[in-house]
């Protein structure tokens, strides 16, 4: 385990692709996430069985979240040792697994709802502030962060009450490689089943 962190402290920097010059704007950061609020809300409302609502969940993450670059980062240093084949394999189990974990979160929400409540600039993305209104617990915040690196604007990163995605799916995807032993295909495979 020491060997995984040393490598990511210091691999960090080679296996990430790199956020762009600042183009985003407050006004299209703060669209984005009122589109991807509105419909993770009209899934909570929806009524359907929790399969039907992940398969919901996962289109809702394909189409508002960078999802190439969430993958390299939570494939970290491994992913240098990847074939591309391999990559986009990670991707695609990274995305059902991602849709399945935050989706029963999200199902908590269920007779909850979002609401976008601030969005600041930080560095070159925007931080978008919404506060989740549960049935019979306090409010909590959820933030998303934005940018545009990718052509168009999409999230790249989510907290849940302070919870990081990035740093928490790194940490889930080592610790995944680790078990089976660095075998990367071994660990796509548990991936598929995860979450």
């Amino acid at each position: 385990m020491f060997r995984r962190q040393f490598l990511a402290l210091t691999g960090a920097a080679v296996a990430l692709p790199a956020l762009p010059a600042f183009a985003i704007n407050e006004a299209g950061a703060e669209r984005l996430v009122n589109a991807l609020v509105g419909d993770i809300n009209n899934v909570i409302a929806s009524g359907k069985g929790e399969n039907a609502m992940f398969r919901d969940f996962e289109r809702i993450f394909a189409r508002y979240s960078d999802t190439s670059y969430i993958a390299a980062y939570a494939m970290g240093v491994d992913g240098r040792r990847a074939s591309t084949a391999q990559k986009r394999a990670f991707s695609t189990a990274f995305q059902g697994y991602i849709s399945r974990k935050y989706g029963k979160r999200f199902r908590e929400f269920i007779g909850g709802r979002l609401e976008v409540k601030g969005v600041k600039r930080v560095k070159n993305w925007y931080e978008v502030e919404t506060t989740a209104f549960l049935r019979g617990e306090s409010p909590f915040t959820v933030t998303f962060h934005v940018s545009d690196r990718s052509g168009k604007d999409l999230f790249f990163n989510m907290f849940i009450e302070g919870v990081n995605l990035l740093l928490t799916e790194r940490t889930e995807v080592g610790a995944l490689i680790d078990r089976n032993g660095g075998n990367i295909d071994a660990m796509i495979s548990d991936l598929k089943k995860a979450g």
